[in-house]
């Protein structure tokens, strides 16, 4: 019943994960017209925004809208906003902040090391296929391997983790802070069209 008479392919959908259907334009007004009908207070949704912004820093993928939300929720903070704050991370912005938070991390623990995004992408490929492997290996008589999933996460996972902290915090704190004052005026106007509405139906003979 909820099915789409024709199936999106693999190609379609990575493809409106880049540039949406109807265009960035469209997406945008989209986004503001839901964050701004958002019923609770500014500075709850500016938590939301905050935390959901943060989510897409971490190396946390596949589990960014449930983190947001639970982090949104443990601040009292507006849980749709958080999600929404989670759009930040789409195929064109996630190899940027991957990129910018591992090299960061490097700095930050003192490696020389530098990675490009091809490394990076080798990488977590090749953790994935350990771990596909780990898993199969629980099932069967063959040896675990671990070699490769403890480098991934020592020249990885772990400078990416704490090299993400710093920009992830900046980055939610200037969108926390440009949501306020936009959020409220947002809300002012739509406030005063609805008293403007219902004034409008009183004067009606």
């Amino acid at each position: 019943m909820f099915k789409r008479s024709k199936p999106m392919s693999w190609a379609t959908w990575a493809r409106q994960q880049v540039y949406p259907k109807g265009g960035l334009k469209r997406a945008l007004a989209y986004l503001w017209h839901r964050l701004r009908r958002l019923p609770d207070p500014p500075h709850r949704i500016a938590r939301g925004v905050f935390v959901g912004t943060f989510a897409n820093f971490p190396p946390i993928f596949g589990i960014q809208i449930p983190v947001a939300a639970l982090l949104a929720w443990a601040v009292r903070g507006n849980v749709l906003a958080a999600v929404l704050g989670t759009l930040l991370s789409n195929p064109i912005t996630t190899p940027i902040i991957a990129l910018v938070s591992l090299n960061l991390g490097y700095w930050m623990l003192g490696s020389p090391e530098n990675v490009s995004l091809n490394g990076v992408f080798a990488a977590f490929a090749a953790a994935g296929q350990d771990l596909w492997h780990n898993l199969g290996a629980a099932f069967t008589e063959e040896t675990a391997h671990w070699d490769g999933l403890i480098l991934f996460w020592q020249r990885i996972y772990f400078p990416y983790l704490i090299g993400s902290i710093l920009p992830g915090l900046a980055t939610s704190a200037l969108f926390a802070w440009i949501s306020v004052p936009i959020v409220t005026a947002a809300q002012a106007l739509r406030r005063k069209r609805l008293l403007s509405r219902r004034l409008a139906r009183k004067s009606r003979p």
